[in-house]
């Protein structure tokens, strides 16, 4: 291209994006109309952005929790083993973890 052709170029962009004045009218209902949905279009990406961020958090605490009641089933276990152990009955155990009343 040459230099004017350039220059002609950018000359016809500027014009293209200069503002002119409009002759249009937007009332309060379609103005109202418009903010409600932007405002709508904002909530709902900023929640899918604070999901998206939460479920790595979520999903760790889930696991943790499931260690800890796996540890805590684990420790129970063991714990009714030595009661066994020491001559109690399994049921009388499980009537102790449970809370479940004895049965004839």
């Amino acid at each position: 291209m040459h230099k004017h052709d350039t220059i002609a170029t950018l000359a016809c962009i500027c014009l293209a994006l200069t503002p002119l004045a409009a002759s249009a009218y937007v009332g309060p209902g379609a103005g109202l109309s418009l903010l409600g949905a932007l405002w709508a279009l904002i909530v709902a990406v900023a929640a899918a952005v604070i999901f998206l961020f939460a479920w790595p958090i979520r999903r760790m605490r889930r696991r943790k929790r499931e260690a800890m009641e796996l540890e805590e089933q684990e420790r129970k276990r063991r714990n009714g083993q030595a009661a066994t152990d020491a001559g109690e009955p399994p049921s009388a155990i499980h009537r102790q973890e449970t809370g479940e009343p004895r049965t004839p």
